[in-house]
């Protein structure tokens, strides 16, 4: 081989050494980089308390190891390559938190997560505007819808709660979970100042207060007339008009309460109502507002409730009424019982009216059976005035005496009919005439297989109104009227009720 030749074999040798020398050299820097690994540690807990927050999901960008806070709220993560990058806190709930964090080789980094509920940043609804009825609105009636407008800076759902409150006592009444922005108060009372208030929710901050608005009622219709009807298993008393409409309840169907008698002066009504196994005495205003019991020591007891009829007395200071054989009377306060009446043979009293213009006292009497019924007139030093019916088979009551006690309504099952279930086969009324002892049969044209029962005077005492159904006991009742010259003008009033009273 020549020299030269030899020679630039030698230099390339070399050339390829040294290029080779430069390259190793290189790479053993890069490795040096990538092994520079640094940590970081901290504690997550919860805004304001501190209190340490488990499972919270700890992750950084770009993307390392991701790990999750234990029962102390701690993390570590290790053996992050160094350089920049973003430190995320996350849970479900709660508001992701993050931060900007540099890893540098061979050092542990602290960080503390400081993390709020996730609805933190969630402003609460405005305050409701009341629309409807305006504030201080009068003659309301006793049912109001209530309308008002919501809105809510987030678009959240709102909810509402009304809150009720009036001027006669301290009650508070609260109807909540409203979705819409109006309701509507039923069973309201006659001439009553009410305040109404409306709370919006949305769920996550706390609820938020509208104005007070104000409205009144307005005053109770003059309803005359009186009377009963079965809601469910008890008995309700509802007021009316002449006409049969404007339907007023005056009772709650809560309560078993029957046999309303009305005193115009004193502008209240008596009834019975169930008090356990007892039935007692009870006044309230026309409005069925004020419901307060007269008796307490002595109940109204007798043959059977349904049949029962008590009376006012004094010009409505007082109430007569029956328990078996006894009569008593009573303020209608509850003070003053008095026993005025006791039958001597003892007989059940069970019905009783009062004329306070002459001071007479109506009475119907009758066995354990309620037969062998006597109706008769005593003075208020229990002397019998008069006999109107005895001696007579079948049934016989509703007694009631006429303004100027002149006269005596009442009915009698002209039949005869007894049974073992009081039932009445052909019950007609009746009007008796103190001056003459005349009687005069007022159900001529009253329909055959129906019983005329409960009646009373009119206020003018030119119509009676009272109770007709059929004879098999167990069918509808219902208030008709009928005027006494013209018996055969009889009308249905008042469907499916019973035990009238029209003052």
């Amino acid at each position: 081989m020549p020299k030269t030749l030899m020679k630039m074999k030698r230099y390339f040798i070399k050339l390829i050494l040294v290029f080779t020398a430069v390259l190793v050299n290189s790479c053993s820097e890069d490795t040096i980089d990538l092994e520079g690994l640094g940590s970081v540690r901290g504690r997550v807990v919860a805004v304001g308390t501190n209190e340490p927050l488990e499972n919270v999901k700890i992750s950084t960008n770009p993307s390392s190891s991701t790990v999750f806070t234990d029962e102390n709220g701690e993390y570590l993560i290790e053996n992050i390559p160094s350089g920049d990058y973003s430190l995320a806190a996350q849970r479900d709930g709660l508001l992701a938190q993050f931060e900007a964090i540099s890893i540098i080789a061979d050092r542990e980094l602290e960080i503390v997560f400081e993390m709020d509920i996730e609805t933190a940043g969630n402003r609460p609804p405005d305050a409701a505007v009341l629309d409807t009825p305006a504030d201080n609105a009068v003659d309301q009636p006793v049912e109001v819808t209530l309308v008002w407008t919501g809105a809510d800076p987030d678009e959240d759902s709102l909810t509402y709660t009304v809150t009720l409150r009036n001027d006669e006592n301290t009650d508070v009444e609260i109807f909540e979970n409203i979705t819409d922005t109006t309701y509507v108060l039923t069973d309201l009372q006659y001439n009553v100042k009410y305040f109404w208030q409306v709370s919006s929710s949305d769920g996550i901050n706390d609820p938020v207060n509208s104005n007070t608005f104000a409205f009144e009622t307005a005053s109770p219709p003059n309803n005359r007339i009186i009377y009963t009807r079965s809601v469910g298993d008890n008995s309700v008393i509802y007021s009316a008009n002449e006409q049969g409409d404007t339907e007023i309840q005056l009772t709650s169907e809560a309560n078993n309460s029957f046999r309303p008698r009305r005193h115009v002066a004193t502008g209240k009504i008596a009834f019975l109502q169930s008090v356990g196994s007892d039935t007692h005495l009870f006044v309230m205003n026309e409005d069925g507002t004020q419901v307060s019991q007269v008796t307490s020591q002595v109940s109204v007891a007798g043959f059977d409730l349904g049949e029962i009829d008590f009376s006012w007395s004094d010009n409505g200071a007082r109430l007569l009424f029956p328990n078996q054989d006894k009569l008593y009377s009573i303020d209608v306060d509850g003070s003053g019982l008095t026993l005025l009446y006791q039958t001597s043979d003892g007989d059940l009293i069970t019905e009783v009216d009062k004329n306070d213009n002459n001071g007479v006292i109506a009475l119907k009497t009758n066995n354990l059976d309620g037969y062998e019924v006597e109706i008769f007139t005593i003075n208020a030093a229990g002397m019998v005035l008069e006999t109107i019916l005895t001696g007579v088979s079948g049934a016989a009551g509703s007694i009631n005496l006429s303004v100027d006690g002149t006269k005596l309504l009442y009915n009698q099952d002209i039949s005869g009919f007894e049974s073992s279930d009081y039932r009445q086969l052909d019950s007609h009324l009746f009007i008796y005439d103190f001056g003459d002892s005349s009687r005069l049969d007022i159900s001529i044209q009253k329909p055959s297989g129906t019983n005329d029962l409960d009646a009373r005077f009119s206020p003018n005492e030119a119509a009676v109104i009272f109770v007709n159904t059929s004879n098999d006991g167990i069918s509808q009742r219902n208030i008709q009227t009928m005027t006494i010259l013209e018996i055969a003008n009889r009308a249905d009033l008042i469907l499916n009720a019973s035990m009238a009273d029209w003052e």
